[in-house]
């Protein structure tokens, strides 16, 4: 592998030589990517590919014709050539064609969670990349396979988390290497979204998502399969966009490694009120639905470098959104829900003070150099870095700044907490996905304005 990697890099080298003036790492090819899923989260991220000069969308998939077709309108909107297209015909199995297609650079996966780990594999096993939306896999098995596939392979696999790449996060990481907080100690995330509006809906696709109480079949958009899982299932059902910052911090997979979880779940009351509240009574059949959801679920993450982290689920109760990232050393912390930091030594003693107050000092590279770009993306910025950073690993053939060992570690967070909370709160011992070379991989995660 490491012979493999430095022929890799001597080829982009090579070729970005060939441009006077481009950087060292930049092949600077036209890739070819298709994109399974053209939903409303495939949309957003269709909308950056269209963007880009440096990208040809070939191919597009879904079953549901009115997402294709809103998918067709973006293209012909932004002037580029019309893709090929699979899955008009409601053929569940259309995305294997698409598969098939020749000359793919790279596959995005936008789909419903249960479809991302056997569309990943099969990609894979084609040596077609994978740009993968959270999650990686639903059960533990799952991401096993999908570490299999990848490393028997070497097909590259990015898990696309946009969070990594937010405006504030980034600037906490360039004061995190530059030392500031000290020795980290204890780090907190979440997903503290109220997701009720999301998980029902009219079954409707020209209301908007708060109205009615429909999921399942007769829903629509994500109340059509998302739901279903607060219904079965009791975990965090949503980790990355916590954790990903937090072990971006934590060096987690580069040195350092979860080594046990443990989860508890509140009681599940949320999902059930919203739906005799909407509906105006008791008679609607999902009033009738015992979620097993608990409304709070909090997972607790050890590392073996001696930190802890904290984790919360928080979907289905009345909230305003907020990640809720507290980053703490032995000489200072980070809040993102007042937006302020602490530092011994420099902040006013037991005084807050401004993230701004450090943004001319820490702001990230990436933000320095591509912010005009970012303007108008989705998710503040954020869906703009996050395919720039899949599409310039590609074209460099680097390595994934989000990788699958990333991908993994983080996504099994979902089954493991379902396990503790299953098996009473038990704490539970986490695996080692890299087989113990965590301890040699080094951080290359946005160590420069790259990716």
């Amino acid at each position: 592998m490491q012979r493999r990697d430095f022929l890799l890099a001597g080829a982009a080298l090579g070729a970005s030589a060939l441009l006077p003036g481009a950087p060292a790492w930049a092949a600077r090819r036209r890739l070819r990517l298709a994109m399974i899923g053209t939903g409303m989260r495939g949309q957003v991220l269709l909308r950056e590919l269209l963007r880009r000069d440096d990208v040809e969308v070939a191919a597009l998939c879904d079953v549901e014709p009115i997402m294709l077709a809103r998918a067709l309108e973006m293209v012909a909107e932004a002037g580029k050539r019309a893709p090929r297209t699979y899955g008009e015909d409601g053929d569940a199995q259309a995305w294997r064609r698409l598969l098939q297609q020749r000359g793919l650079d790279g596959v995005i996966v936008a789909t419903p969670w249960e479809w991302h780990a056997p569309m990943a594999i099969e990609a894979m096993e084609a040596g077609i990349p994978v740009g993968c939306e959270v999650v990686a896999g639903v059960t533990l098995q799952e991401h096993w396979d999908v570490l299999a596939a990848q490393e028997r392979t070497g097909t590259p696999y990015m898990l696309l988390e946009n969070v990594c790449y937010r405006r504030d996060v980034m600037t906490v990481l360039q004061m995190v290497r530059a030392g500031l907080f000290g020795e980290l100690v204890h780090l907190q995330g979440g997903y503290q979204h109220d997701l009720r509006g999301v998980k029902f809906n009219s079954g409707d696709p020209s209301q908007p998502y708060d109205s009615g109480v429909e999921f399942g079949p007769k829903g629509w958009s994500e109340a059509r399969w998302r739901t279903e899982h607060s219904v079965r299932r009791n975990g965090d059902l949503y980790p990355s966009h916590g954790i990903g910052p937090c072990a971006m911090y934590a060096g987690i997979n580069r040195g350092n490694r979860f080594t046990h979880i443990n989860s508890f779940a509140s009681k599940a009351r949320g999902l059930h009120e919203y739906t005799v509240a909407r509906s105006g009574g008791t008679t609607h059949p999902s009033t009738r639905v015992q979620f097993r959801l608990g409304d709070i679920v909090t997972t607790t993450l050890a590392c073996e470098n001696g930190e802890t982290i904290l984790l919360q689920h928080d979907t289905s109760l009345p909230r305003p959104y907020s990640m809720g990232f507290r980053v703490q050393g032995t000489n200072g912390l980070w809040m993102d829900l007042n937006r302020s930091v602490h530092i011994e030594g420099r902040s006013p003693a037991h005084e807050w003070e401004a993230l701004t107050a450090y943004a001319a000092e820490y702001e990230h590279p990436l933000w320095r150099r591509h912010a005009d770009a970012a303007a108008g993306a989705g998710h503040g910025g954020m869906d703009y870095f996050v395919v720039r950073a899949f599409v310039e690993a590609l074209k460099a053939e680097a390595p994934m700044p989000i990788d699958i060992y990333d991908a993994i570690a983080w996504s099994a967070i979902t089954p493991l907490s379902e396990q503790s909370i299953a098996e009473g709160f038990r704490t539970l011992e986490f695996p080692d996905f890299t087989a113990g070379r965590y301890r040699s991989r080094k951080p290359i995660f946005a160590f420069d304005d790259r990716y």
